[in-house]
């Protein structure tokens, strides 16, 4: 079976969960609790980041990597399009969401846990002690935004990355207003980028993740909730509802550690 070494809330990890549930594609997630524990997954493939995927003595990592990995290995439904056009649009949408949408949907999310404790605290890994939840909840906004200032993350990174985050989702609802995908009459790699990367902006409802049920259907206010985006959150959870399996959460083996989430 296939082994996805990953972290539940990485939207990067959730593009390769949805790519493998879109193909029908059978795996077991192998949660990784960052900062804390073994080295076994840079040992095995020199990379400290996730998502991680093995097949067999296969190692792959980088989500895009997987993607077209899992399209040349696993072709019965493919993700890419054969045609020269749609499979150009494909992969430069696919590149820009990776590093527009996604980083910059990185630093919103992470904005959010640094305004609210028990946002934060709620999606620490289920296995993490309870005095480092105390810990991780009672530290105040004004620290993590002076620690964030130091690697790029502080109050006006994030104010620039929410307006970039919110330029892209209005380029998305005018793409798909009358359209079912943005490439094709049929989900792309495109697509399934584009709604896994969204995850950390809005939670699907459901049982797609493990995660509280508090925290599902719920995201980052201002986004989330904002009427302006609910076509596009709409569409990403139309393709939730007939692509990404529910209940895929027990397959989950306890964790390598030390670890960077990509």
């Amino acid at each position: 079976m296939l082994e996805l070494y990953q972290f539940e809330v990485s939207h990067y990890s959730e593009k390769v969960r949805l790519i493998l549930d879109y193909k029908g594609l059978e795996y077991k997630k192998i949660e990784v609790t960052p900062g804390v524990g073994q080295v076994e997954l840079f040992q095995k493939t020199g990379q400290r980041q996730v998502p991680v995927l093995k097949d067999g003595m296969t190692m792959i990592a980088d989500s895009t990597e997987i993607a077209l990995y899992l399209d040349r290995k696993y072709p019965e439904k493919p993700i890419l399009p054969t045609e020269p056009i749609a499979r150009g649009q494909c992969l430069l949408i696919e590149e820009w969401a990776d590093e527009s949408l996604g980083v910059k949907g990185r630093k919103v999310f992470i904005g959010a846990l640094n305004q609210y404790q028990n946002f934060r605290t709620s999606i620490l890994p289920k296995d993490t002690p309870d005095f480092l939840k105390k810990l991780v909840g009672s530290v105040p906004p004004e620290l993590f935004d002076v620690l964030g200032m130091g690697v790029g993350l502080g109050s006006d990174a994030v104010k620039e990355a929410q307006k970039g985050v919110k330029q892209n989702l209005e380029a998305l609802c005018l793409i798909l207003e009358n359209r079912p995908y943005l490439v094709g009459n049929e989900p792309t790699l495109a697509d399934l980028t584009v709604a896994g990367l969204s995850m950390i902006l809005k939670i699907p409802a459901g049982n797609y993740l493990d995660l509280p049920e508090e925290l599902k259907g719920k995201g980052i206010p201002g986004i989330a909730d904002n009427s302006a985006y609910a076509p596009f959150f709409e569409w990403r959870d139309r393709l939730y509802s007939t692509y990404r399996k529910l209940g895929n959460t027990s397959n989950v083996d306890s964790p390598p550690t030390s670890i960077e989430i990509e």
